[in-house]
C-alpha cells in the first residue's frame, strides 16, 4: 500500500521536511504544498530532480488538491519566528491562519493524522484540534522532539558515548517553560547523576542546568545567526513520518491535548508518547518528582494563558 506525507508550506522549514523525508525514503510519495505559486513549483521542482537517488515521488503545487490520500499532513505555514521574538509571540497570528486553513485541510484529507510544526506548536494544536473536530490522537505537533535531540546531542557530547545510549526527555511546552526530566535520565540504563568518567561523576546540577537551558535556548541562537531553524526540524518531522507510517509502535516526546494527565487537562502539552498509524495511541505518564510535576503545572499555565490570549 502506497503511503503519502503532505507538508503545508514551502518555506524553509517546509521544504527540510520535504528534503529529509524525501532522503530517508520515509514515505513513497511526499507532496508539497503551498500557495506561492512560484516557490512551491520551484522546490518541487528541485526536489523532484533527485528522485533519481531515492525511491520516493514527489508532487505538490498551489492547488490544495494535492493534499489528496494523505496518511500524514505536515502543517509548517505560519509566520515566522523572528530575532528576539518568542514562539508564544506568534500565537495569535498564526491561529488566525490555522482557523482558515484546517478545515480545508481536513476536507482534502478526512483520514490523515495531523502534525503541527507551526509555532507556537502547543497552542496551535489546540486551535487546530478545536477548529477540526477531530480527536486529539489525530491532531498533536512534533513538541519537544527536537529539543529532546538538542539535549540528547549534548549529554553524548559531554559522556563521550553514542547518542543512542542516551535517554533523556524534554518535557512541557515547545518553548521557555520547558524542562528536561531528569528523575528519567539515564545513560545505558545508569542513572545520569551517576554516570562516571575517569572515576568522577561529571553531571553535577550546574551541568545539568547548562545542557537545559541550551536544550530550551539553542533555536534562538540558530534564528540570530542565519534566520530560521530547519534542517534538525526537517530531520525530526521525517523520523516522525516514519514512525506513524511503520507497522511497529513508538515512543516519543509530542504535544497533544492532555486530558487528566498529571492533572492536566484542555492544554497541548509534551509527554513522552505512544505513536502509530493511528495517531497518539496514549500519553506514557512517566515517573516525575514533585518538583517535575510542579514545573509541568507551571508549563501548562503558561501555554493556558496564550490561549486564553486568543480566545481558546
Amino acid at each position: 500500500m502506497a503511503t503519502k506525507v503532505s507538508i503545508v508550506g514551502a518555506g524553509a522549514v517546509g521544504t527540510s521536511i520535504a528534503y529529509a523525508s524525501l532522503i530517508r525514503n520515509s514515505a513513497n510519495v511526499i507532496s508539497l504544498y503551498d500557495i506561492a505559486e512560484q516557490k512551491v513549483n520551484a522546490e518541487v521542482a528541485d526536489l523532484s530532480h533527485g528522485t533519481q537517488f531515492t525511491s520516493s515521488v514527489v508532487m505538490g503545487g498551489p492547488d490544495i488538491s494535492v493534499l489528496k490520500n494523505s496518511n500524514v499532513v505536515i502543517i509548517t505555514a505560519g509566520a515566522k519566528q523572528h530575532p528576539g521574538q518568542t514562539r508564544l509571540d506568534l500565537a495569535a497570528t498564526n491561529a488566525g491562519i490555522l482557523e482558515k486553513m484546517m478545515p480545508q485541510l481536513v476536507k482534502q484529507a478526512p483520514d490523515a493524522l495531523f502534525i503541527l510544526v507551526t509555532n507556537p506548536c502547543d497552542v496551535l494544536t489546540v486551535v487546530a484540534q478545536k477548529v477540526s473536530g477531530l480527536s486529539a490522537s489525530r491532531v498533536f505537533s512534533t513538541g519537544t522532539m527536537l529539543d529532546t535531540s538538542r539535549l540528547r546531542w549534548r549529554i553524548a557530547q559531554n559522556a563521550n558515548v553514542a547518542q543512542r545510549n542516551v535517554h533523556a526527555t524534554m518535557v512541557g511546552e515547545h518553548g521557555d517553560s520547558e524542562f528536561a526530566a531528569w528523575s528519567a535520565a539515564t545513560i545505558s540504563h545508569v542513572p545520569i547523576w551517576e554516570w562516571e568518567t575517569g572515576g568522577q561523576r561529571i553531571f553535577h546540577e550546574e551541568v545539568l542546568r547548562e545542557m537545559e537551558h541550551e536544550a530550551v535556548h539553542a533555536a534562538y541562537g540558530i534564528i540570530e545567526g542565519k534566520g530560521s531553524t530547519n534542517f534538525a526540524i526537517g530531520l525530526a518531522g521525517a523520523r516522525l513520518v516514519e514512525a506513524i507510517l511503520a507497522p511497529s509502535r513508538a515512543v516519543l516526546p509530542l504535544s497533544s491535548v492532555l486530558d487528566g494527565v498529571f492533572g492536566i487537562s484542555g492544554v497541548a502539552l509534551s509527554l513522552p508518547s505512544l505513536v502509530s498509524g493511528a495517531g497518539i495511541e496514549r500519553v506514557v505518564q512517566i515517573p516525575m518528582t514533585s518538583d517535575e510535576v510542579y514545573k509541568l503545572h507551571k508549563s501548562a499555565r503558561a501555554v493556558r494563558a496564550s490561549l486564553d490570549g486568543i480566545g481558546y
